[in-house]
């Protein structure tokens, strides 16, 4: 099974918002539900590179702070733009992250977004992954 590295920002607003996608239908690990945005490490790319590559290419924004917040894996079956299937070692690096501009304008990974308050999380339909991560960065309660 195939190992792949993925920077996750966790994108905080001055209000303390957190920065929400749905992911496209039949794409990705999540289609459908809401996630954190991100994607993975190519190769020779620094993990900060990275992160802030991919905030740009799938929000459209530059981030002004990064910070580590943790790291965990799972094995997840990912869906490819060609419609195959295959499961997948994922080892995520979450940052915390402040936006340069609160502009966003999503690519075709994702069909929706939200700036959602910590209130506002559990009535979304997040994944079990982005639920974790969420009240480890102490900004959802525990369900």
């Amino acid at each position: 099974m195939k190992t792949r590295l993925i920077v996750v920002p966790v994108v905080t607003d001055p209000n303390g918002r957190v920065l929400l996608c749905r992911m496209s239908p039949g794409r990705g690990v999540f289609p459908g539900e809401w996630a954190l945005a991100g994607g993975g490490v190519e190769e020779g790319e620094r993990i900060e590179e990275a992160l802030r590559r991919e905030v740009r290419e799938e929000l459209g924004i530059e981030l002004s702070s990064v910070a580590p917040l943790l790291f965990k894996d799972a094995v997840l079956e990912k869906t490819f733009a060609d419609g195959s299937r295959a499961p997948l070692h994922m080892v995520f690096l979450v940052y915390r992250c402040t936006p340069a501009s609160l502009a966003v304008r999503l690519n075709e990974e994702f069909t929706e977004f939200v700036w959602a308050a910590s209130e506002e999380l559990s009535k979304l339909d997040l994944n079990s992954l982005t639920q974790e991560t969420l009240v480890s960065a102490g900004l959802l309660s525990k369900p």
